[in-house]
């Protein structure tokens, strides 16, 4: 019997700015290594008998996810885009009726760590012959220790599968104490298994709403490139829940697996802290970082040489734009920081000073009043949509590779230490036809250089 892994790859993130933002959230992140959390994900699966992944993402994250998954050589996958958030009951909900009614669906999420991937493997054999008997087989998270960040299930013992007793919402640590001493509860992991039809159906039971929106909403769909779009008018008067408290809270089916594979929901830059490596004075520094007389501190350094002397129980999380200065307990407030930064209209919150497009990525490095400097890399074969611009002129300069440039009847290739000039309401188009990437240095002059004044007149990946 084959599974189909549905992965769950929405979600901010805001908890892990300022390296999470809106539109590169921590699930494309290479948080615990060289591969982004999404791609870990997917090679976790490796030894099971999988089929294609199912991938859930929305639409802004879509040429993200599909280039992490071909990279990954995960080309195959049926890549669902919610047209909004509704929460999990729902989008699962769209992977159950995207799959066969008799498939056994393993739902994921893309921003979890799992280190021992073997355990892993065991936990996921095992929940297999329940999901076959129909039931709805949760994840259960042997504890470590009395966590108050996370959701419990309780069951007969930890010690082999049995009945869902209850769903207990994250409790103060007294209540934590409690249930870790008794040996009768799990952490709540968000992570399932079950048949395509058996969830549908007690989905159907419990809130035949959500079914009635997402299977209209699934029959209007349309294929977009590699994705699937469901169809957006309908799912948008879905209504909002979770899978816990739509169907597994009430179920009378809900079976809980054991798994002791060293998981974590990296929920924030202290979770982080938790499960990495750390120096003898309990530190985990990455990139270009030196510590002096200091401990149990999280440094993350991208871009330029970071210092720390005299600090303990501080995370400092340092980008091309944003630096996080903070005290390793009070990362709640992280998300408070987000949202006042999102109040002001700031673009700190949407993304970094690296913005990642379909055809490849830019960084702007120099931002003036009526300048601005990017430094472009356009991947071999991809193109820029034909386009122009009511307020700016921009001025290309090859680094390294090809640029195949078209303004208006004329095109033209340009190869390194060659230039352009590109006067404003001129249309135009660049595009790599060569098989390196092509390095571009952009000046940007004008009364406005905002990314809304572009004005598509073609584009090969369907954003006109």
């Amino acid at each position: 019997m084959k599974i189909v892994p549905v992965i769950m790859a929405g979600g901010s993130g805001s908890r892990l700015w300022p390296a999470s933002r809106q539109l590169m959230p921590k699930q494309f992140l290479n948080l615990m290594g060289d591969k982004s959390m999404l791609v870990e994900t997917v090679n976790r699966l490796g030894g099971l008998p999988c089929d294609r992944p199912i991938v859930i993402c929305n639409d802004d994250h879509r040429f993200i996810a599909a280039e992490e998954l071909r990279v990954n050589g995960t080309d195959d996958a049926t890549i669902i885009l919610e047209p909004v958030g509704r929460n999990t009951a729902p989008a699962i909900a769209l992977a159950a009726l995207a799959a066969n009614p008799d498939d056994i669906l393993l739902v994921l999420a893309a921003d979890h760590v799992i280190k021992d991937r073997g355990a892993f493997h065991h936990a996921v054999e095992s929940a297999m012959p329940f999901a076959e008997q129909g039931k709805l087989v949760t994840f259960g998270v042997v504890p470590r220790s009395p966590h108050t960040g996370y959701g419990y299930i309780r069951a007969e013992s930890i010690h082999h599968a049995s009945p869902v007793l209850e769903f207990v919402e994250k409790p103060d640590l007294e209540k934590a104490q409690r249930y870790l001493k008794s040996g009768c509860y799990y952490w709540n992991s968000g992570m399932f298994m079950f048949r395509a039809e058996n969830y549908l159906a007690e989905l159907q039971v419990q809130r035949p709403e959500i079914v009635a929106a997402c299977r209209e909403s699934m029959n209007k769909a349309e294929a977009d490139l590699s994705f699937l779009r469901p169809d957006a008018e309908v799912f948008k008067a879905c209504p909002e829940d979770s899978i816990d408290y739509a169907v597994m809270e009430h179920t009378k089916n809900a079976f809980v697996v054991p798994m002791d594979a060293q998981w974590s929901d990296i929920g924030c830059w202290a979770s982080l802290w938790e499960i990495s490596d750390k120096d003898v004075a309990g530190n985990v520094t990455r990139g270009d970082v030196i510590v002096k007389d200091s401990s149990k501190c999280y440094i993350d350094s991208a871009s330029k040489l970071v210092a720390a002397i005299g600090l303990d129980d501080v995370v400092i999380v340092d980008t091309k734009d944003a630096l996080l200065v903070a005290n390793r307990n009070d990362m709640q407030k992280v998300k408070e920081v987000v949202q006042r930064i999102k109040e002001e209209g700031r673009n700190e919150v949407k993304h970094g000073r690296e913005v990642y497009r379909p055809w490849g990525h830019y960084d702007s490095i120099d931002f003036g009043p009526r300048d601005q400097v990017k430094r472009i890399t356009v991947k071999p074969g991809a193109k820029l949509s034909v386009q122009m611009h009511h307020h700016r002129a921009e001025h290309w300069i090859v680094v390294s590779g090809t640029a195949k440039v078209t303004i208006g009847d004329e095109t033209k290739l340009l190869s390194e230490n060659e230039s352009v000039y590109i006067p404003i309401g001129k249309v135009h188009s660049l595009e790599n036809p060569g098989r390196i990437p092509l390095e571009m240095i952009e000046v940007q002059t004008g009364s406005y250089l905002g990314e809304d004044d572009i004005v598509r007149f073609q584009d090969k990946y369907g954003r006109v």
